[in-house]
């Protein structure tokens, strides 16, 4: 199908479709591929927050931590949210992990992990160097640990879809199929 013409279930989504998973999965590029094909909106959280706090995420993280991040990012999420039409919203690698966040998320929108291997997420982060949690330490361990503790929450998502393998744009039609089926599912 071609990535032009929007699938048939668009008309009738009534809510923002949320993709999460850890860091370099491609939520943002794949995000914006999914967003064009349904005709819908794309934002992605971290760029949202870096408008709304007038600097980086790396230096939020920098100058004020972790939880103050988080607490700013669960706002700028709960926002976007509450915009009114459905989109395409890539979040960053942990907001799915916030209680407050993923409730939210299961109330108003539907959720899609994108899903990879230790060894693709390894070759994809290690392309740029933006990435405040892989700063300290050896980033291979970090990103095992996150791996081995976000992968059960991330499992909380309405869908779940494999990105190790194939092009983006082959992601963007696996997401497509899946939530057709879900929303079959849901109307049934």
């Amino acid at each position: 199908m071609p990535d032009t013409v929007p699938a048939p279930f668009v008309r009738s989504l009534d809510r923002t479709i949320v993709l999460v998973g850890l860091m370099g999965v491609g939520k943002t590029t794949v995000g914006r591929r999914l967003a064009k094909r349904l005709g819908l909106d794309f934002k992605d959280a971290d760029r949202e927050i870096e408008l709304s706090a007038g600097r980086s995420v790396s230096d939020i993280f920098a100058d004020f931590g972790e939880t103050a991040f988080r607490e700013g990012e669960r706002k700028v999420i709960a926002r976007l949210l509450d915009e009114g039409r459905p989109m395409v919203l890539a979040l960053g690698g942990g907001a799915f992990i916030d209680p407050q966040t993923r409730a939210l998320i299961k109330q108003k929108a539907i959720s899609v992990w994108l899903q990879a291997d230790l060894e693709t997420l390894m070759g994809r982060v290690t392309r740029r160097n933006t990435r405040p949690l892989l700063k300290t330490g050896d980033p291979r361990a970090v990103m095992a640990r996150l791996l081995a503790e976000r992968a059960p929450v991330y499992g909380e998502a309405d869908i779940t879809v494999d990105t190790a393998t194939g092009t983006h744009q082959a992601s963007v039609g696996l997401i497509v199929d899946a939530l057709e089926r879900h929303l079959a599912g849901a109307g049934s």
